[in-house]
């Protein structure tokens, strides 16, 4: 329902006249569909950077006197689309579930620059975390870097640098559906080519949009993928999507740092589509993917460099099967129309209750009372329904060098 939606205005494939039309969209799309999830405090800094300052948006869980670790998250959007306000509903939904310090980057896009402008940026923006994040109440000792889309292609490049130079900051890299071959295509290209918001033609014209003359895409800072070495890196954690036409990058990515002997934990949605973190105020996968982004960094982040706990080398695959047309009341109901439903009734109460956190005050009060059944009925309703229709089933299919079965 929610393909349905996204795909019934028709767009022309990006191109040097229609960018900004087709950022606007996707900002809106972000916007409307997210869910922002109330944070203790959420501030904005600016930081000296290779051409101009950088601005970040800081994300804290909970206010505290104490050094807390940090998450660095880099947005997704073609590196030509996006920004901290596409980014927003991501960084709050970590934020509460991990109760780690969020800072999602912004950096240069294109065409206005190339694609080493935004690399940069986001370089500097962790060398900087790592030297002064003591200024914004970081332990920088307790690090992570993630993103999506070519938001995962950055802090891929970032992770990779960062131990090139020596640095042992960083603790977790989290991968959403990642860009990581900028060069070739894959068989998932061909097979997810249209319906899914990216689209085959959709990657072409990024492509040429974003490639300018002295751009080399098998540059390993360009295309983390080529890197030869990736033995030292840290363990990640790489989100992938079964309708995605780059689906086959991430599980590629995922096998080569395996080979090199890095954790992955893979969790793989069958049934979502590229970009689908974005929409977590009607998509529960989404809800689900975010929660447990947030637990891995709680377990990789909480305690000091030498109790860190070891991360899960697994597969978990992720599915939401959805039962046959029901009928109610001797009516029949289409399972398109009552998930159709559910979801605008998920909209309306995520808007219901972001209004009243931003009236009152107290929001420790209104995150306890939102939780209360008896002032949501519809939260209630929604739940059991959503959980009738289609349960989120989750099988680990593979552990460490022992296969499972699915």
């Amino acid at each position: 329902m929610l393909l349905n939606m996204l795909n019934f205005m028709k767009r022309k494939p990006v191109n040097r006249f229609n960018f900004r039309q087709h950022r606007l969209a996707w900002r809106l799309s972000a916007l409307a569909l997210g869910r922002a999830d109330a944070v203790a405090r959420v501030e904005t800094r600016s930081i000296p950077g290779p051409y101009a300052p950088i601005r970040m948006k800081v994300y804290r869980p909970s206010l505290t006197a104490e050094a807390a670790p940090a998450f660095l998250w880099f947005h997704g959007g073609g590196f030509m689309m996006g920004g901290l306000a596409t980014a927003d509903a991501i960084c709050r939904h970590i934020a509460a579930a991990s109760g780690v310090m969020v800072v999602a980057v912004r950096y240069r896009l294109a065409p206005e620059h190339d694609l080493y402008a935004g690399r940069a940026d986001c370089m500097a923006a962790l060398d900087w975390i790592v030297r002064e994040g003591s200024l914004l109440g970081i332990d920088s000792t307790r690090l992570a870097v993630g993103g999506d889309s070519a938001g995962g292609n950055l802090a891929a490049a970032v992770a990779q640098r960062h131990v090139e130079q020596g640095g042992t900051a960083l603790r977790l890299q989290v991968l959403a559906y990642p860009a990581t071959n900028l060069l070739d295509d894959f068989a998932s290209k061909a097979e997810n080519a249209g319906g899914y918001v990216l689209t085959s033609e959709g990657i072409d014209a990024i492509r040429r949009l974003i490639t300018q003359g002295r751009t080399d895409l098998a540059n390993p800072w360009i295309s983390p993928a080529f890197t030869r070495e990736l033995r030292d890196l840290p363990p990640a954690l790489v989100v992938t999507a079964g309708f995605d036409p780059i689906r086959d990058d991430g599980l590629a990515y995922a096998g080569r740092l395996r080979e090199a002997g890095v954790p992955v934990e893979l969790l793989h949605y069958a049934g979502q589509f590229h970009g689908f973190l974005n929409f977590d105020g009607v998509l529960r996968a989404a809800r689900d993917a975010l929660d447990r982004i947030g637990a891995a960094l709680r377990l990789g982040l909480a305690t000091p460099a030498g109790e860190a706990a070891a991360p899960a080398d697994r597969t978990i695959e992720l599915s939401a099967p959805c039962r046959d047309d029901v009928a109610w009341a001797g009516l029949p109901m289409s399972r398109n129309l009552a998930i159709a439903w559910l979801m605008l009734g998920e909209r309306l109460e995520s808007w219901r209750w972001t209004m009243i956190h931003r009236t009152l005050t107290d929001i420790g009060w209104t995150v306890a009372l939102s939780a209360f059944p008896l002032f949501n009925p519809v939260s209630v309703c929604r739940g059991l329904l959503g959980h009738y229709f289609a349960p989120i089933q989750a099988i680990e299919t593979w552990h460490g060098n022992a296969h499972g079965s699915a």
